[in-house]
């Protein structure tokens, strides 16, 4: 199956390579997608998205993993993929809702600098809630992936609730919990968590599955 990966804010395609090997010798054909916010705006980013879809990805099934706010490019590009929606969409550590962290540092003018747009957005409570979310016509597979190791105590910024180290669980999961599966890992490298691997492709398997 072809599956477009998608990294997170501040990082690069490269994060996604551990992931991407890892899909291959699954016998899947990962395609890397690359962004950066400090120079291009989510709807660049989300047209260029589209873009690599009809150039790249067979007439077949295919899927798309994002980490971070590459979730948020993924849904952002569902309202234009109608008649070509993903068979399975994985969502690793993503910010379904407004997340606290960047309502704290959108205020500072470096994290404005090199987070543009997109970084503003992450901090609108209003622009996350209306999002899309997958639906099922036609049918496609959804899988959230929230990380519990982060820090909790007294007085740390999530105190004792779950947290990846970036975000709650509640603002990695929103209102879809019955889409949701927690991993013991950090939200900056969640991706190479190996229950998310193993479960992606076991998952992967079911959708190839379907048309048997």
């Amino acid at each position: 199956m072809d599956i477009v990966l998608i990294h997170g804010m501040g990082r690069t395609p490269l994060s996604m390579m551990r992931l991407r090997r890892r899909l291959r010798r699954a016998g899947h054909n990962p395609v890397l997608f690359g962004y950066s916010p400090t120079f291009e705006t989510l709807q660049g980013a989300t047209a260029r998205l589209l873009k690599l879809i009809e150039r790249r990805v067979g007439t077949e099934h295919y899927a798309l993993v994002g980490h971070s706010l590459g979730t948020v490019i993924i849904r952002t590009a569902l309202g234009h993929l109608e008649n070509r929606a993903p068979a399975a969409c994985f969502f690793l550590a993503p910010p379904i809702l407004a997340c606290r962290a960047a309502r704290f540092f959108s205020r500072f003018w470096l994290y404005k600098m090199l987070t543009g747009e997109m970084g503003q957005l992450l901090a609108d409570d209003a622009f996350m809630r209306q999002l899309p979310m997958p639906m099922p016509t036609p049918p496609t597979l959804t899988r959230i992936y929230a990380g519990l190791s982060g820090p909790r105590a007294a007085g740390l910024p999530f105190g004792m609730e779950a947290n990846d180290g970036i975000l709650s669980l509640s603002e990695a999961t929103g209102p879809f919990d019955a889409l949701v599966l927690e991993v013991p890992a950090l939200h900056t490298f969640i991706m190479n968590s190996r229950p998310v691997v193993e479960d992606m492709t076991r998952l992967i398997e079911t959708v190839g599955k379907q048309d048997v």
